[in-house]
């Protein structure tokens, strides 16, 4: 039976803590499932819900972006897939009585997990300037509020459109073309925050910013680097493509400053195996020191030209350039500078080196332990140079990885959110549509932050998403968004950006991946892009939480009409009542979308072309795959503190908190925790069990404090520390972020402990 919200935000002052899991999923998994689901749903809901979860008839998981296998079992979803669902899927509902009974200050002093257990949207809100508490509107009502504040701007660059993962491509289609065809790039989107620079990187060096590898690829791969990334919590469903890795004669070599559970074994809950002992994983665990792995990779790169005949020498002069100025670069790598920024042993690297050399296919994976840092995009660049050298780009098993997390984060960015659109992009639209979008670049994340804080934007609009708790430098953030003259989030839950408002404000409740979607000329569904560029249809089973709420597209198109008016060229009412109008479009406007109805209808979908891994040609400027020369970075640690990342717990995704547990590391009934290594305790002075202040430090000298931390001791690397996100999102300077892709860099805060006044 499904359970009723919470009345009182729990207490989270005093977690309990226990030593590490050194295995995932199994059992406990499944246990953990099903209570989450049926809390939310009921039983009967949660079988007929979680049986067509990514399955080729049913609705892709709102989860992460890890692809589908062609062949799906009944139960194709993960542990914190089902949460996610289960999330959506609720029948418990956020009423107009419930705004009623709660003022806005009441909401803003609740923790995110409060808000987002208090269940599903069911009506447009509005908050008036001057209000306390949010209001029911009608949805023509909503939309002029937003025509009146967008006709007051002086520019529609003074207008931000924000763009969460969980947006399908012809709700963003549809959003880019209303924001171009108003005069604005302004589109900044979730990975601005997080592949953003997997996606400079990879542009520069292999002339397309997506990974090069399909599922099979992995299958096939005799070596399989994850570096920065947690599987088992952050894309569980990866932890099988690596089992069956492992079972055709792979090795793993994981990369990270924590063990997880997820990398050391996983107890496969569809085979008799994984319910008992499992699958080892990891041949090689690599403890590195954050922000180590630049220096990681060079001092590879330079082992591997030292080694006679180990250089893909056909590959390096057929189809790459730059490689003499690389190679000058890489063989003064040096192991003293190495071991340092590292806090790896001599023995641990070359024992890395004889699995990198024993590789005739070599995958490098990666997530935001390598996308966060000052220094990522060159990160990036040397993982790629690793990757060229030995000819492991365009051949099979064998190529790049970036693992998204956002279920259609690389589908928006290819739909066109994005602040920087290419020129050939923007002639499609002309031609398409014959209006002239805008070329000046627009804000991405931080740069729409500035532009709040600054008075240069006065409107925000968020498709999906959490943006106050997702971005950096709370306190900078919150106060920023304040300063807007409207903000409007188009969501399905209840989280903090609806509290954290501008003068007005507007809630406006949309359909959900596993609702039904009726439209004037029938039965919709709409499409996502995994993270290996496969694009697949995804068809919403369940009736929609409310008779109030709008599909996506439809609130763009409404919203399109009504903002655009008569000057508009689009045909909005005819793409809101039939979504393969649109995709028509897309076909003719984005590359690799050809016949894109016919083809989408194909069970399962079809891939994107990728021309380095499909032809090994590397559309860049220089017409080859480009090695990179880049002086080594590593952040410098002050004596006396230690160097942060923010990360998920096991009970989290994104900024959704489903719970308060983190059960792969040992931890229970609290967020507020701070891992630190048992060296580092004792040299700081500070007991396990001790509250501490966390307080970042930053050349602009401003103080940064998250107070009331519980130290737990933990095996993480020495001077490195870990604590989740988003309450440490208050310590991540707005200006500190990545060169080059301007990432906020949430994974390398150098932080001092400090006594809590609460301990």
């Amino acid at each position: 039976m499904a359970t009723k919200p919470p009345q009182a935000d729990p207490v989270q002052d005093a977690p309990q803590v226990a030593g590490p899991q050194h295995a995932a999923a199994g059992l406990a998994a499944i246990g953990h499932t099903l209570r989450a689901a049926q809390r939310q749903m009921g039983v009967r809901r949660t079988m007929l819900t979680l049986l067509n979860v990514n399955q080729k008839d049913g609705f892709d998981c709102p989860g992460c972006a890890w692809p589908e296998p062609d062949h799906r079992h009944k139960a194709e979803f993960c542990e914190n897939g089902a949460k996610a669902v289960a999330e959506e899927a609720t029948l418990r509902r956020v009423t107009p009585e419930f705004f009623a009974a709660h003022p806005v200050a009441d909401l803003a002093g609740r923790s995110g997990y409060w808000l987002g257990q208090q269940g599903r949207l069911t009506h447009p809100m509005y908050l008036p300037e001057g209000g306390d508490r949010y209001e029911p509107v009608t949805w023509e009502r909503a939309f002029d509020i937003v025509a009146e504040e967008i006709g007051a701007l002086a520019t529609p660059d003074e207008a931000v459109f924000y763009t969460s993962g969980r947006t399908s491509n012809e709700a963003a289609f549809l959003y880019q073309l209303f924001a171009r065809e108003l005069g604005t790039n302004n589109l900044p989107d979730c990975s601005n925050m997080c592949h953003e620079s997997s996606g400079s990187a990879l542009n520069e060096t292999i002339g397309i910013g997506k990974g090069s590898v399909l599922l099979e690829d992995l299958h096939r791969a005799d070596l399989i680097i994850v570096a920065g990334q947690n599987p088992g919590t952050n894309h569980p469903r990866m932890l099988t493509a690596l089992e069956e890795a492992k079972a055709n004669g792979a090795r793993i070599i994981s990369v990270n400053p924590l063990p997880e559970a997820g990398l050391e074994r996983f107890k496969n809950p569809q085979t008799a195996k994984g319910l008992t002992a499992g699958a080892a994983l990891t041949d090689l665990f690599l403890q590195i020191r954050i922000g180590g792995d630049q220096a990681l990779f060079r001092l590879l790169n330079k082992l591997v030209l030292e080694t006679e005949g180990a250089v893909d020498e056909e590959f390096v002069r057929e189809h790459t350039h730059g490689f003499e100025e690389f190679a000058a670069a890489a063989r003064a790598a040096d192991w003293d500078e190495t071991l340092r920024a590292t806090g790896l042993t001599r023995a641990e690297i070359e024992r890395a080196l004889g699995m990198v050399l024993a590789s005739r296919r070599t995958i490098v994976c990666w997530a935001m332990g390598l996308t966060q840092h000052k220094h990522s995009v060159p990160t990036i660049r040397e993982v790629v140079n690793f990757l060229l050298l030995r000819g492991n780009i365009g051949r099979p098993g064998a190529g790049v990885c970036p693992v998204r997390g956002h279920s259609n984060v690389q589908g928006d960015r290819t739909m066109g959110i994005f602040e920087r659109p290419a020129p050939a992009f923007l002639d499609a639209l002309e031609e398409e549509f014959g209006f002239t979008p805008p070329r000046a670049h627009g804000y991405d994340v931080v740069r729409a932050i500035r532009a709040l804080r600054d008075g240069e934007a006065k409107v925000f609009f968020a498709m999906g998403g959490n943006f106050v708790s997702a971005s950096p430098d709370t306190e900078v953030t919150e106060a920023a968004v304040r300063r807007a003259r409207l903000t409007v989030h188009v969501s399905t839950k209840l989280n903090r950006s609806h509290v954290v408002t501008g003068a007005r404000a507007l809630i406006l409740p949309t359909l959900g991946r596993t609702e039904r979607d009726v439209q004037d000329s029938g039965e919709q569904f709409v499409t996502v892009e995994d993270s290996m560029g496969m694009v697949h249809a995804s068809r919403g089973r369940l009736e929609p939480a409310s008779g109030h709420l709008l599909s996506e597209p439809a609130i763009v198109c409404r919203l399109a009409r009504r903002v655009l008016g008569g000057r508009s060229v689009v045909p909005w009412e005819e793409f809101a009542g039939d979504y393969a109008a649109v995709r028509d479009r897309i076909a003719r406007v984005v590359p690799g979308f050809t016949d894109f109805n016919a083809r989408v209808a194909r069970p399962g979908g079809f891939a994107l072309p990728h021309a380095p891994r499909d032809e090994r040609r590397f559309p860049t400027a220089t017409g080859k795959a480009n090695f990179t020369a880049a002086p080594v970075e590593y952040p410098e640690l002050p004596e006396g503190r230690l160097l942060l990342q923010t990360l998920r717990s096991h009970d989290q995704y994104n900024t959704t908190i489903y719970g308060l547990d983190d059960r792969y590391r040992g931890i229970r009934g609290g967020r507020r925790v701070v891992l630190v290594n048992a060296g580092d305790a004792r040299a700081l002075g500070v007991a396990d069990g001790s509250y501490v202040d966390l307080v970042s430090e930053w050349k602009d000298g401003v103080e940064r404090r998250a107070p009331g931390f519980r130290v737990v001791v933990y095996p993480t690397a020495r001077g490195c520390a870990a604590a989740y996100y988003p309450e440490t999102n208050v310590l991540v300077p707005l200006d500190a972020t990545a060169d080059t892709s301007n990432t906020p860099a949430s994974k390398s805060v150098v932080v001092r402990l400090e006594q809590s006044a609460t301990d």
